[in-house]
């Protein structure tokens, strides 16, 4: 039995003497040696045992050594070939190396060391071949199963094929699943593919921004009321936690919630019952958990805003979301996607990107990631009438989205509101105002609230956090405004 750490030789020659010659000064290698005397018993040899190098006396009967070579590369492309012949014979061993049936030659009769020599290079030449051919088949095989596209996906990159292949793993399962990854990278996406994957797809998917509702109403929002529980309860109401029964419940930036709600969630997850709120009678569901933050969950827990115990509780499954600046040639096809869809949307016809246009997509770092690349593409598609995407106007849309310098003091903006020794001030909302007029804070506030927004395109969680506000406090503030227009 060979040793699998040894690489195997095989000499065929007609004359027994010159095989038991080879034989004895290759068995100084670390090799198995094998011998055969014709070419019909050295294929016999190849349909029984791998053979990583062959030397094949040129003139044999019935079958020669470059016909026996000619086969063996046929067989097994990845066994170095070397003819052992004597000069005159050198036009047909050069016709057969061009053609790529022959890897070498020894002449007769051999000088051992040369012999020893051209064996240790075959036997190196070999190895490479043979991870070349492993390399190729594992390329061949991901290329293979490689997706370009996945249940609401768009890319090909390496990271997103893991993501891929981590959401069909999971999705079988009810075990709970906790998505990281940076804003605008589809955490909510990666949930709704597990959840239409799952057992679960023909029931319910329930989303819950934690960031975009009041904290003093997540509570009712997650579990329900019953009428009367509190100010304005006019009937009884089913939460997320009696809609999603059956099915899956994602609860987006898990971080923001607030700490006392997070302990009650705990026991919900644990148990599967729960009280809707001014009610005494417990429920019993079945619901899968998926929750995501954008947050590091471990900052997060060090800062007290999200619960050691709950987040391990909920940890079971990890997945994490790349950003789009470390999915290589996905932004392309992305904004390719985009650009497609759009199009239709608004009634145009555009051929794809300039080359510059193509050059700025695949460099700009994208920190939104896929949102702001699908804002950027949508607002250069209203605004130019191609029929190409030009850096041009992509460059409009990007400062026009967002400026940089805007983002690093919001602060700034809002002291430019009260002007500086004399220098004229922008004022908010009347533009008439003097320099002597006395703007109420209530529109300082909404000034400084609006350019927040702005400035972090329309991200109300990252403007709270500029503004050093919750995100439930900016929200309130907006519906209050809403409801004042309304009037």
């Amino acid at each position: 039995m060979k040793n699998m750490n040894k690489l195997r030789i095989l000499f065929v020659d007609d004359e027994k003497l010159i095989l038991s010659s080879l034989k004895r000064v290759a068995s100084k290698l670390d090799a198995d040696i094998i011998t055969a005397e014709s070419g019909a018993l050295a294929l016999e040899v190849f349909a029984k045992l791998p053979v990583d190098v062959i030397v094949s006396d040129m003139k044999m009967p019935k079958m020669d050594g470059i016909q026996l070579l000619e086969k063996v590369a046929k067989l097994s492309p990845e066994t170095v070939r070397i003819v052992l012949t004597g000069c005159n014979d050198m036009s047909m061993v050069l016709s057969a190396i061009n053609q790529g049936r022959v890897w070498g030659y020894l002449k007769k009769p051999w000088d051992n060391n040369d012999l020893i020599i051209t064996l240790k290079q075959a036997l190196e030449l070999q190895q490479i071949l043979a991870e070349r051919t492993l390399m190729r088949r594992t390329i061949d095989q991901f290329q293979q199963y490689r997706k370009t596209k996945f249940e609401g996906f768009i890319g090909d990159s390496v990271p997103m094929q893991f993501v891929y292949s981590c959401i069909e793993q999971c999705s079988s399962s009810n075990a709970s699943v906790f998505i990281t990854g940076p804003s605008g990278s589809g955490k909510e996406v990666a949930a709704q593919a597990i959840h239409r994957l799952s057992n679960r797809s023909k029931n319910s998917f329930v989303a819950l921004n934690c960031a975009a509702i009041p904290s003093e109403l997540m509570e009712s929002e997650i579990f329900g009321h019953i009428k009367g529980a509190f100010s304005g309860a006019i009937s009884n109401r089913n939460g997320a936690a009696t809609l999603a029964d059956g099915g899956s419940l994602f609860l987006d930036e898990i971080g923001e919630m607030d700490i006392n709600l997070q302990a009650k969630l705990l026991r919900f997850i644990q148990t599967g019952q729960f009280q809707r709120v001014g009610s005494g009678k417990v429920e019993q569901v079945d619901i899968r958990f998926i929750c995501a933050t954008n947050r590091d969950p471990y900052i997060a827990i060090a800062e007290h805003k999200l619960r050691e115990d709950l987040f391990y509780r909920l940890n079971v499954i990890s997945i994490f979301l790349p950003p789009l600046c470390e999915r290589g040639n996905d932004t392309i096809q992305l904004a390719t996607h985009f650009l497609s869809h759009y199009s239709k949307i608004e009634g145009k016809g555009f051929a794809g990107f300039s080359f510059m246009g193509e050059k700025l997509i695949n460099d700009y770092p994208w920190p939104g990631n896929v949102r702001q690349l699908q804002n950027i593409i949508h607002s250069a598609v209203v605004m130019s009438e191609g029929p190409l995407i030009s850096d041009t106007i992509l460059k409009q849309q990007l400062t026009r989205h967002f400026n940089p310098s805007s983002s690093v003091s919001i602060l700034s903006k809002e002291k430019s509101l009260y002007g500086v020794q004399g220098q004229k001030s922008t004022k908010p909302n009347n533009g008439n105002q003097t320099d002597t007029e006395i703007i109420s804070l209530e529109k300082v506030e909404r000034y400084a609230i609006e350019q927040a927004i702005l400035v972090c395109q329309d991200n109300i969680v990252k403007a709270a956090s500029e503004l050093g506000v919750s995100p439930s406090t900016l929200y309130r503030k907006i519906q209050q405004w809403e409801t004042e227009t309304a009037e």
